[in-house]
């Protein structure tokens, strides 16, 4: 007899997989404690390479304070470089998804509406399914300070009826006195941009299927 769930029993569906064209020699990874100890591991060598050991120290605890705050935030799934160092477009941005939820009974309607009024947000290349728009804040590192820049994407997830969004946010800093849109800024949002509107849906499988089917 193939057991059943009470989601099974009710008809409900998990929301679809997304999936996303990345830049070459890049990879989704979830943001786990492997994942971050690859990361340093990777960082760590480079450094070394490039007789850096000295940064080492601050960059590792930035590192984990980021896979604290993505945990804290819900982030699910991350968008990194992995690849070699000849098939790889390795860049100094990070990109992560997570899910936003509408408070219960209501949709995100309101939500974005607050994005446009408040935050500029506009449809992403023309295409209303998604908006997009970009804070950006001060951020001290060390005895520096940086201009630290996010992008946020949000898109409705289908068959969630507007409550559930898939959120998507880029990442990349600059130095203070360095302007937003010199051509290499703007390369990047360019970049991310071309991703997101990359974006597709696997359908779910129906309740019980892949239970049922490794039976």
């Amino acid at each position: 007899m193939t057991a059943t769930t009470l989601r099974d029993e009710m008809g409900v569906r998990d929301d679809p997989e997304f999936e996303m064209t990345l830049p070459p020699g890049w990879a989704r990874r979830t943001p786990d404690a492997a994942t971050m100890e690859d990361m340093l591991a990777r960082m760590k060598s480079r450094l070394m390479e490039a007789h850096r050991p000295d940064v080492y120290g601050q960059l590792r605890a930035q590192v984990q304070q980021s896979f604290a705050d993505m945990r804290k935030n819900g982030v699910f799934a991350m968008f990194v470089p992995e690849g070699s160092e000849e098939e790889t477009l390795y860049l100094p941005v990070s990109m992560n998804a997570s899910i936003r939820r509408a408070d219960v009974g209501e949709t995100l309607d309101q939500v974005v509406a607050t994005l446009v009024r408040s935050h500029g947000a506009t449809p992403l290349l023309a295409d209303k399914r998604t908006i997009r728009c970009e804070r950006q804040q001060p951020v001290q590192i060390g005895s520096d300070t940086i201009i630290s820049h996010s992008v946020l994407y949000l898109t409705p997830i289908p068959g969630a009826k507007r409550r559930r969004a898939l959120q998507l946010v880029a990442g990349f800093g600059r130095p203070v006195d360095t302007p937003d849109d010199t051509p290499a800024f703007n390369a990047m949002r360019s970049l991310f941009d071309a991703c997101v509107a990359s974006v597709r849906w696997r359908a779910p499988e129906a309740p019980g299927a892949a239970r049922a089917a490794s039976e």
